[in-house]
């Protein structure tokens, strides 16, 4: 039996641009590829491949479908023939048929039967006599006949045995595993869904797998307002996504998808003319949620309510996206009126009101920054402490490292110039030498003196008493010197981080020491006041084996900040995880102990992806 985990795995490892390019000739357009559509005549291209995505779709005659789909529908292949033809391309064995797993096909079959047999007779009783409550309730959410009829909306009849009585067709076990009935003990089965208005969950084909009922009598405060279908063979709440079948399509055209709390905030949008919205079903937006949208954008757009309960909703999907970021790969949020849902937004303000929210969407590096800096008082420098410690702690569960580094100095940059802001240089060199700048133009210049004075002896010796002891001269220090001063821009942006590094290489310090003012110097000032403190500017010998991309010819300010950041990331962070591997080694060896053995092997797997980090940059642009 193919399960779906192996037609997925299948789907992988083949490429479809590859599979269709054997029979239609295709053309690259970006990430994507192009070609005039093989299953209608055209004379302009309307019919693309996406890799990525894994599907083909054309705009035309709206073809659609994956590397099986595309065997079928235009090789003419049986569906296992496609299967076996692509599983030998792609090197796997096709299972063979388990008898167990047909039996379980076969019962989910059944199930369809059972769930489509039931959404027929919710239709039914919200078209009679006892479904007029519900109705009206529709007619107060205002809508329409064809959005009615669009969704399926139903009614579940009170009574106890309602259900049982109209799907007698279907034994009472099959009624049990669909979930449409409740057995409890020393008591008869009972109908689980009575007197709400029914509203069907449907799987990426459209069909019935699930039900969400919401209640009409006002005052039953002992039940829930919302009640969906329990998990079953057809129904797993964690990977399904409520609308995903309609909103897909329509995600192809707009090029994003909204995500919003409940499955009535769906049908409010697409009433409004918002059709490419989903919601997760009863739970915080799962991890496998969050893969089932990048699928088909890469930017999805949360939309919760405004209230506390939808910002914490939208914490919880931000923590559990942060280990999965990879790039191009993220989130944006929207942030609602206080109070408000998109329903409310919508009625009291039009469905532009709420166009516009969505273009405004914060970024996920936006919104965490704002949540836990305003998640409690700062008032002291222990808050202030604790602030930077949860921020770096969200970092830390960033699996992909190029986004972890670019995460943290971003966060970084935003603690520093909310912690320490910049404050009027203080700052004289004796003799009045270095004067900043005061044309509104970067940089500062030296004021005619054949030779500037250097900074203080005192604090000079005392940043080398402090970081001496421990102080490495190596290749990383010296590229990093070497960038701090042919760009000497993000010499104030990087100080107070490399303050905090231990072993502090002493030319850095003189660096950090002279980097107090708001205007930046220029690169000959640094290399005269490190000469002036006893201190040589880096030689290229230094850093032979190191290849930095910052220290090239012709790179970018843009390119030379991005990668300079990422290697102070990894000269901060070295010293740390030395020291933590020593410690771990020196506990091992007193103690002999499996958990001690633990910490140190879990510590050097770090240091060597430390390592590994450092080599795949400085080797980055090596020729």
């Amino acid at each position: 039996m193919l399960t779906p985990q192996w037609l997925d795995q299948l789907r992988s490892r083949v490429t479809l641009s590859a599979v269709v390019g054997r029979s239609v000739r295709l053309q690259k357009a970006g990430r994507e590829h192009r070609a005039c559509c093989p299953f209608h005549n055209e004379n302009s291209p309307s019919f693309y491949v996406n890799d990525e995505k894994g599907f083909y779709h054309c705009f035309g005659c709206g073809a659609h479908g994956d590397a099986i789909r595309w065997m079928t529908d235009h090789q003419g292949l049986a569906f296992m023939d496609a299967v076996k033809e692509l599983a030998a391309e792609a090197g796997m064995d096709v299972p063979t048929p388990d008898p167990k797993m047909a039996r379980a096909a076969e019962q989910r079959d059944s199930l369809h039967d059972v769930m489509a047999a039931a959404q027929a007779w919710f239709k039914a009783s919200l078209a009679g006599a006892e479904g007029a409550a519900a109705r009206a309730y529709l007619a107060t959410r205002g809508f329409d006949a064809h959005t009615v009829e669009r969704f399926g909306f139903g009614y579940a009849p009170e009574g106890r045995q309602a259900l049982k009585e109209a799907l007698s067709q279907f034994p009472e076990a099959m009624l049990v595993e669909a979930g449409l009935r409740i057995v409890v003990e020393e008591r008869d089965p009972y109908d689980r869904f009575r007197g709400r208005l029914m509203l069907p969950i449907e799987d990426a084909r459209g069909r019935v797998i699930a039900f969400g009922g919401r209640i009409l009598t006002p005052g039953k405060t002992d039940a829930p307002k919302y009640l969906n279908s329990p998990d079953t063979p057809l129904f797993d709440k964690g990977r399904t996504l409520y609308n995903l079948h309609r909103a897909a399509p329509a995600a192809r055209q707009s090029g994003r998808i909204i995500v919003v709390e409940g499955y009535m905030d769906v049908i409010a949008l697409a009433a409004a003319g918002i059709t490419d919205a989903v919601a997760p079903l009863g739970t915080a937006l799962t991890e496998q949620q969050i893969e089932m949208l990048w699928r088909h954008v890469e930017t999805p757009v949360l939309c919760f309510d405004g209230d506390a309960a939808g910002q914490r909703a939208a914490m919880r999907a931000i923590t559990r996206a942060l280990p999965m970021l990879r790039p191009a790969h993220s989130l944006r949020i929207v942030r609602l009126p206080e109070g408000l849902d998109p329903d409310d937004l919508i009625k009291a303000r039009g469905a532009g009101a709420l166009q516009d929210l969505l273009g405004q969407a914060a970024t996920l590096v936006d919104v965490l920054w704002e949540a836990e800096r305003d998640a409690v008082p700062l008032r002291t420098p222990e808050d202030k402490a604790g602030l930077k410690a949860r921020l770096m702690a969200h970092v830390e569960t960033i699996q992909n490292p190029d986004i972890a580094s670019l995460y943290r100095r971003e966060l970084q940059d935003r603690y520093s110039a909310f912690a320490f802001p910049k404050r009027e240089n203080t700052w004289q060199p004796r003799g009045g030498g270095f004067q900043p700048n005061r044309n509104g133009q970067k940089g500062g210049k030296w004021n005619g003196k054949p030779t500037p004075a250097p900074s203080s002896p005192e604090s000079i010796s005392r940043l080398n008493s402090r970081h001496a002891p421990g102080a490495r001269r190596d290749g990383l220090s010296a590229a990093v010197i070497a960038g701090l001063i042919r760009w000497p821009s993000q010499l104030p942006r990087h100080a107070e981080a490399l303050a905090r590094a231990p072993g502090m290489d002493p030319r850095l310090a003189v660096l950090i020491e002279c980097c107090g003012g708001a205007e930046a110097l220029e690169s000959a000032a640094i290399a005269t006041i490190l000469r002036n403190n006893g201190t040589q500017m880096p030689s290229p010998v230094e850093y032979a084996d190191l290849r930095f991309g910052f220290l090239l010819p012709d790179v970018t300010e843009e390119q030379a900040a991005m990668e300079l950041a990422q290697a102070i990331d990894l000269l901060v962070e070295r010293p740390v995880l030395e020291a933590a591997l020593a410690q771990a080694t020196a506990r091992f060896e007193a103690e002999l102990s499996d958990d001690a053995f633990t910490e140190q092997q879990r510590i050097r797997k770090r240091k060597l992806e430390f390592d590994n980090r450092l080599r795949q940059m400085a080797t980055r642009h090596a020729s």
